[in-house]
């Protein structure tokens, strides 16, 4: 099933886009939550462990606890910090990440029912925005979350807290040069930086996925895509290892909670992006639905940033930048200068 290109649909109104903008808020925010609870039951199983197992059956209700917890505990702002700054700081972290899931198809194309009283008829897209520019826009936002912890470093009058915003903006930069150069082969092969274009290139089946043209930029997209989301072996932003939690170390309550929703929402964006991207998007596969089976491809990659931080150790800063500019970009060039090659072939 193709995704509907929006651009030829004249019944899709403000309205529709704010309530799928309503939708992606709501449902993305839960998600997130509940990635929390998933990420500590896997890495439970992993390790032989029982994970949350008190509040509620098998501790499904810790998520409700974790979230009374971080609206209830006390949100204290360190007395020689610059306030305003410390304080819009995980905000923009937070906001970032829901604004590049504007440009990423989420949820199929409904129809609200007519019985519904001033909705009611109203036309809900799968993309509340269809940018021609989809691809740039979704990677041009995730960068632009560079600046909530950036900024959440330097306001804190903390010395390990700058420490930490500094190894931010470091690790964020490098990748994002990985990040950008290994699409840029598969938008020569499709000529458009729309993921409605990406995901109709890929309408011809399983052989025609976009990972069998380019393992390569695949495989980099993933690992860099492991740096822009702070995900191990590259989460160096707060490292856990450490007595101090980098950029996060004076924050509490829910100021240090949005960081996090943050970073969940950035994960379920690169889940989508790879799904879209290099694994089909939502063309049909076989006798299963497209909006059915990309559920579990995003569900996949979402399992593998798990499985990995329980499997793989962290790296030093010196061995992240070393893989960054000596390996994964000078791989990335050489992918595109073949790609060009073979395209003029």
């Amino acid at each position: 099933m193709e995704i509907v290109n929006l651009a030829v649909l004249p019944e899709v109104t403000s309205a529709g886009v704010a309530i799928k903008a309503i939708i992606i808020l709501a449902i993305i925010s839960a998600v997130a939550g509940f990635g929390t609870f998933i990420e500590r039951k896997v890495l439970a199983f992993m390790q032989r462990r029982l994970g949350p197992m008190h509040v509620g059956p098998y501790g499904l209700l810790q998520i409700a606890a974790d979230g009374i917890k971080l609206f209830t505990k006390e949100d204290i702002v360190p007395q020689n910090a610059n306030k305003l700054i410390f304080k819009i700081a995980p905000s923009i972290t937070a906001a970032t990440a829901f604004i590049a899931l504007a440009a990423v198809p989420v949820f199929p194309d409904f129809t609200i029912p007519e019985w519904i009283p001033l909705l009611g008829g109203v036309f809900v897209p799968s993309i509340a925005a269809d940018v021609n520019v989809g691809i740039l826009f979704i990677l041009g936002m995730m960068a632009a979350g560079l600046y909530g912890p950036l900024l959440a470093g330097m306001a804190q009058a903390n010395k390990w807290g700058i420490i930490g915003s500094a190894r931010t903006a470091v690790q964020f930069l490098s990748y994002e040069v990985v990040t950008g150069l290994s699409m840029l082969a598969p938008i020569m092969l499709v000529g458009s930086l729309s993921l409605v274009d990406f995901n109709n290139y890929q309408d011809g089946g399983f052989t025609s996925w976009m990972i069998w043209q380019q393992p390569v930029a695949f495989v980099l997209f993933l690992i860099a895509g492991f740096a822009e989301t702070n995900r191990t072996p590259f989460d160096l932003l707060e490292h856990e290892a450490e007595i101090i939690s980098g950029f996060a170390t004076e924050y509490s309550g829910m100021r240090w909670g949005m960081f996090f929703i943050g970073e969940y929402a950035n994960m379920i964006t690169i889940s989508v992006i790879l799904a879209v991207v290099f694994m089909g998007g939502y063309n049909d596969l076989g006798f299963m639905a497209g909006w059915f089976i990309v559920v579990f491809k995003i569900a996949f990659f979402f399992f593998l940033m798990l499985w990995v931080r329980a499997s793989w150790p962290h790296i030093r800063p010196d061995q992240l930048m070393w893989l960054s500019w000596k390996i994964l970009m000078p791989v990335a060039v050489v992918n595109i200068v073949i790609t060009g090659i073979v395209m003029m072939i």
